[in-house]
């Protein structure tokens, strides 16, 4: 089998590891790469990690009619502009990695993106709404938890990110003498991932506490989530390595863990401890790979039949 494929908004972080990974995938053929602002440009030149593994150039336009599989890595807020501006085919499967189609009340017929929850969903589905980065490392640190209906409590979550969450537009906030050697805080109790997170877990945005942190590293996100249970630690191992027991990409280890063993791969990794009545989950991923790209290459995978993990266990590079 292969799987022409498209993508929009191709100059982004999301778009170059989206490039890299379909580039090598045993499955996929580029159809055509959408840029505006770089028609005609190589992509290469843009994206300075893929010299020497491709000659593609951006284009103005997209080609539907050479494409199976359409990836959208445009901004917030434009991918929904693009659906209702473009006659996309209904041949045409569709991965959003913005935010526009993740909410139920405005999906339409996407179906949220997280394999881990929706695996057999996704498999069927024709339009996927890709997770945030924050929201996937937060909802696989807590779905087991869910499951069980086991988040009465409140939840407390700090995680940290790095600077490639961003975008790759240059802002104050991403400026690279602003942030090395610092550290702070954002959109606090009220980032807009909670809306996703709290869809999934079935709980009310004000039941968690979450602490978005800006890190002083490019890529990765490490969350600390914390809430009180019941369980015992026997007990609450047990459950998570039988929640994720068929996953692909999401792993449970018994030694405390750090943000490298995740960054620049499609993993999460979860680690458990219990301190009195409290659970704690620590959660890893790259926010550019299980946190975007990867994942949506993870569910480009099922919706074609394929075997999940195939083009998935490259090492990434760039960052």
């Amino acid at each position: 089998m292969t799987i022409k494929a498209g993508i929009t908004g191709g100059a982004g972080y999301t778009a170059g590891e989206l490039l890299r990974l379909l580039i090598h995938h045993p499955h996929v053929e580029i159809a055509f790469v959408q840029s505006v602002s770089n028609a005609g440009n190589r992509i290469a030149d843009i994206h300075g990690g893929l010299i020497g593994e491709t000659d593609l150039r951006f284009s103005a336009s997209a080609d539907f009619g050479a494409t199976d599989v359409l990836f959208l890595c445009s901004a917030h807020g434009d991918s929904r502009k693009f659906m209702e501006e473009n006659a996309v085919p209904a041949s045409v499967k569709i991965v959003d990695l913005s935010m526009d189609y993740r909410h139920r009340a405005t999906a339409g017929e996407f179906i949220y993106g997280l394999p881990e929850l929706n695996r057999t969903a996704i498999r069927k589905a024709t339009h996927i709404a890709n997770p945030g980065c924050f929201a996937t490392a937060i909802q696989l640190a807590l779905l087991p938890l869910a499951g069980k209906d086991r988040l009465k409590n409140e939840i407390h979550v700090h995680a940290i990110t790095g600077s490639t969450g961003a975008g790759v537009k240059p802002s104050a906030t991403s400026h690279f003498s602003w942030r090395d050697n610092n550290i702070s805080v954002y959109k606090v109790f009220e980032h807009q991932h909670l809306k996703e997170i709290c869809e999934s877990l079935r709980c009310a945005p004000s039941q968690i506490n979450f602490i978005p942190v800006r890190g002083n590293f490019a890529r990765g996100i490490f969350a600390s989530v914390y809430t009180e249970s019941d369980w015992t630690l026997e007990e609450a191992t047990r459950i998570y390595g039988d929640f994720y027991r068929d996953a692909a990409f999401t792993f449970l280890s018994d030694r405390n863990i750090d943000m490298k063993q995740a960054v620049n791969t499609n993993k999460c990794i979860l680690h458990l401890e219990k301190h009195g009545n409290k659970l704690l989950i620590l959660s890893v991923i790259d926010n550019l790979l299980k946190g975007a790209s990867g994942q949506a290459v993870q569910n480009m995978n099922l919706m074609f039949g394929l075997d999940e993990k195939a083009g998935l266990w490259l090492k990434a590079g760039g960052f």
